[in-house]
């Protein structure tokens, strides 16, 4: 991109940025926000996932490229909170249905195509000085750096915004998705096949609402956990998926009597 190019492209960033801010004055009301279950949001150190920081998500596997759950998971908590998002790409594959079926619904969404990954950085946090927004989602594949994450976190502290950095290589053992990072937390996110539609049809699996793999890998304050979960619905929910072993045995079908 040309320098001219370049400044006319963020002028009119701020220029949107700023009607979102006289828009939306939400600012800091909420301090985290939940997951839709007790138990995932009691092992984060403020019982919910802290707004006004930066988050890194990531997939699992080939799922690494894609992204897939990873910016499922990060609609579904935006979903919540009040305020537009800004969400920055490197690629035009975005499926917009998609975040809608997790919450977050397409008039919401203001949608920024940098195809660079320094661009991505710098369009980031000049979105994260603007208060008006529920959050900047930005989808990034270079090295990141530690001098660059800090830069993210301390612009989402100052504004109350809260940053999600969805990382994303084609090959899954990236060591630069393991360097040293400013996010407050930091997670993976697998798809796992979904349970039986009826819970008398258990042979029948694959049918019933998608189930993800939440891997908390590093969370400030916090622990590393791990839990599987049903993915997040249209009110951006998610809830953990009871251990077969600990579910009452399924009632037997009733049959008609000849």
């Amino acid at each position: 991109m040309q320098p001219a190019a370049h400044i006319a492209v963020l002028a009119a960033l701020r220029a949107e940025l700023a009607r979102l801010e006289r828009r939306n004055t939400a600012g800091f009301r909420e301090k985290v926000v939940s997951f839709g279950d007790a138990a995932v949001d009691a092992a984060l150190p403020a019982g919910g996932l802290a707004l006004g920081a930066l988050h890194e998500l990531a997939g699992t596997g080939g799922q690494v490229e894609h992204g897939t759950a990873a910016a499922l998971l990060a609609a579904g908590l935006l979903a919540q909170v009040r305020g537009e998002v800004l969400w920055v790409l490197e690629q035009a594959d975005i499926h917009p249905p998609a975040l809608a079926a997790v919450g977050l619904t397409p008039e919401r969404v203001v949608y920024v195509r940098a195809r660079k990954s320094q661009t991505v950085l710098l369009v980031m946090e000049e979105g994260l000085r603007h208060r008006g927004l529920a959050g900047v989602v930005a989808e990034f594949s270079g090295a990141l750096g530690l001098t660059a994450s800090r830069r993210l976190q301390l612009a989402a502290e100052q504004s109350g915004v809260t940053a999600f950095l969805l990382r994303r290589s084609r090959c899954f053992d990236n060591p630069m998705l393991l360097e040293p990072s400013a996010a407050v937390t930091r997670w993976r996110v697998a798809t796992v096949p979904s349970g039986p539609p009826l819970p008398h049809a258990r042979e029948t699996p694959g049918l019933g609402r998608p189930r993800w793999r939440l891997d908390l890998i590093r969370c400030r304050g916090g622990e590393a956990h791990s839990w599987i979960v049903e993915a997040f619905d249209a009110t951006g929910r998610c809830h953990l998926v009871a251990d077969l072993a600990d579910r009452p045995a399924a009632a037997e079908p009733r049959r008609a009597v000849a």
